[in-house]
């Protein structure tokens, strides 16, 4: 379990994020096409996990328009953007916004990767979404960086995520 804060408030999640030099865990997630989407359907490519409580909050919202800005000339990398939005809003956000960069995907259905990644707020008012967090993984699946943010009210450190790639 992490220690994170939401307005200053202490508040947990239910796991750790993996390590630095782990094989990173898949998972299955839901695509704004109502698709599966897995890390293994990302495999040879580098893969930026930008993660956070909801599209619908500004700080949420500013991390992906930033991540379809910044990341979008890298080579060979995609960006997730994760949340536990539906992804109606997930791909109305994008839609609206103009962003094409990014790939938006929902932990709705059984949370499995909320569950692969330890970020499930398990206390405080968000409980059941997802902590605002960055992971980086290489094109062998291997962990690059990780960065929970320590008050979910704040961005994440772009330049360090992308310096990861």
């Amino acid at each position: 379990m992490a220690q994170v804060s939401f307005k200053g408030n202490a508040v947990h999640t239910s796991g750790e994020l993996p390590k630095v030099g782990e094989t990173a865990p898949d998972f299955t997630l839901t695509a704004g096409d109502l698709s599966q989407k897995s890390l293994k359907d990302f495999a040879g490519k580098k893969v930026i996990l930008n993660i956070f409580p909801s599209i619908d909050t500004g700080t949420c919202a500013m991390s992906v328009r930033q991540f379809n800005e910044k990341a979008s000339g890298l080579d060979n990398t995609v960006v997730l953007c994760i949340s536990k939005d539906l992804p109606f809003a997930q791909s109305r956000f994008c839609a609206a916004e103009g962003l094409e960069n990014v790939i938006t995907l929902s932990d709705f259905k059984d949370e499995s990767f909320a569950n692969a990644y330890g970020v499930k707020f398990t206390d405080g008012p968000l409980t059941g979404l997802l902590s605002r967090s960055v992971v980086v993984v290489d094109e062998n699946g291997k962990v690059k960086y990780t960065e929970q943010i320590a008050e979910t009210t704040e961005e994440p450190n772009y330049e360090a995520a992308l310096a990861a790639v």
